[in-house]
């Protein structure tokens, strides 16, 4: 799984998932990538089912890029306890993911492999996402600016 090697500070406030992504939010390294459309959380464990998905689906053939890292700790208190005493324990890890944001780029095999890879591993995750290619992130951001 992925996690930090290490942090500044074992427990964080849960913070706010507002806006869009302003960082990540075109294809540097592949052909194509899979663009979040909703706001949430994805944990360690569902970054690497879907990386997985990935690479079993091209064969070892191909490249693909983990562009996102769970480096915020999500805390949970035990079942059947009282409120107070304390924040939770550490439970798990998130990488906090706004609209906009690409998760994974692939590069290397052609594109119906890319996009049917991309599509298992948008299963694997919580939230609502749609498959880029590098032209249409690219078209969207000069019209923007025009």
């Amino acid at each position: 799984m992925l996690m930090p090697k290490r942090v500044k500070h074992r427990k964080q406030f849960r913070g706010s998932m507002a806006g869009k992504a302003l960082r990540g939010n075109f294809i540097s390294n592949g052909e194509y990538g899979l663009v979040a459309t909703e706001p949430c959380w994805i944990k360690s464990n569902q970054i690497e089912a879907a990386r997985v998905a990935m690479t079993r689906y091209i064969k070892r053939g191909g490249k693909v890029w983990i562009k996102i890292f769970p480096d915020k700790p999500v805390t949970t208190k035990p079942a059947e306890t009282r409120m107070g005493s304390g924040k939770g324990s550490l439970e798990y890890w998130v990488a906090v993911v706004k609209p906009g944001r690409v998760l994974f780029e692939i590069a290397g095999v052609d594109e119906e492999i890319a996009r049917e890879a991309l599509r298992l591993a948008m299963h694997k995750l919580p939230c609502k996402c749609k498959i880029a290619s590098k032209a249409d992130l690219e078209g969207g951001e000069s019209s923007e600016n025009k």
